[in-house]
């Protein structure tokens, strides 16, 4: 068996799909294939053609991304478990980047995956719709601590909510709020001394206070589905600490909808409580990459095609 005590797993979240993701486990496992079923079934669509077929634009759609990045990575953690994968007793933490947090709490048995799709369909729907199109925006600050950012989002908040959304480290933050606040924000990063500030291309201002309405849906979807208390125990993305209960865990599900993503505090929680490998579990290497940024000592291993699927085994199952 695994040394439990050392190995964390992280999901992917928003900006890690690609068309394709996903296919190639389906085509070679009836385990994963069910996986795209079930999830197809929830929503009452065939989300899984448009992963495999696309188009991209429609992927891309915040209500799909969502549901469709937690339908890769449970369709591999299904995969892993049929070939004698026991997540509690290799995994001693999980985690996931926003989204990526249902997936990790579906993984850990938190959530029914019909009720996972479901709850991240009712939240890209949300989040979509708290704000009219074109009154918010979201902008990367590249070089810049953590401490500058917080002084640059207050400096321009006298003209709207502004405030960071993502740390994801590695000197990357991610601000969210609205428009006219958010473009002085990176005007005055740029002044402070930043390598990059750059306007991103998103349809909502994600992780701000204007997401208050999307929060309000996700705390009465959440009040609607039956939860166990995770196997495992997850860093909070709003907390960036292990959380057991599923009562304090949806409370803080509901808060991350507003809230800031820790991930550079929660990677390095990870790193400075014993953990020695992180497997980043689903579509894409983004957080394996920041991993690496945030603390080096930690060994990062994505496991998102069907050729990585021994060697991840056989270190988990080990």
């Amino acid at each position: 068996m695994a040394t439990a005590s050392k190995i964390a797993m992280t999901f992917p979240g928003q900006g890690s799909q690609a068309v394709g993701m996903g296919k190639e486990w389906a085509d070679n496992f009836s385990v994963a294939k069910a996986v795209f079923d079930e999830v197809d079934d929830a929503l009452g669509e065939k989300l899984s053609a448009t992963m495999f077929e696309g188009p991209e634009d429609t992927l891309t759609l915040t209500a799909n991304a969502q549901p469709a990045l937690m339908a890769v990575s449970m369709a591999i953690i299904k995969v892993m478990e049929s070939e004698g994968f026991v997540l509690p007793n290799s995994v001693a933490y999980v985690a996931g980047h926003s989204l990526g947090e249902y997936s990790a709490l579906c993984a850990a048995g938190m959530f029914s995956i019909s009720d996972t799709a479901r709850l991240l369909r009712i939240r890209g729907n949300a989040m979509q719709a708290a704000v009219p199109a074109g009154e918010g925006a979201m902008a990367a600050i590249i070089g810049l601590e953590h401490s500058d950012v917080e002084a640059v989002c207050s400096e321009a908040s006298a003209q709207g909510p502004c405030q960071i959304a993502n740390d994801n480290g590695g000197g990357q933050l991610v601000i969210s709020g609205g428009k006219a606040a958010v473009e002085a924000a990176a005007a005055l990063a740029s002044d402070k001394g930043a390598k990059r500030a750059i306007m991103l291309p998103v349809s909502a201002p994600f992780h701000s206070t204007l997401m208050g309405p999307a929060g309000d849906a996700m705390a009465e979807a959440l009040a609607g589905v039956e939860k166990q208390n995770p196997s495992v125990p997850v860093i909070a993305n709003v907390r960036a600490e292990p959380v057991t209960d599923a009562q304090d865990i949806t409370k803080l599900l509901v808060e991350q909808v507003t809230g800031q993503v820790r991930w550079r505090e929660s990677i390095a929680w990870l790193g400075a409580n014993g953990m020695e490998t992180l497997f980043e579990v689903g579509s894409g290497k983004v957080l394996t990459g920041l991993a690496r940024r945030i603390d080096r000592s930690l060994a990062g291993v994505a496991v998102n095609a069907p050729s990585d699927l021994e060697a991840a085994l056989e270190k988990l199952n080990g």
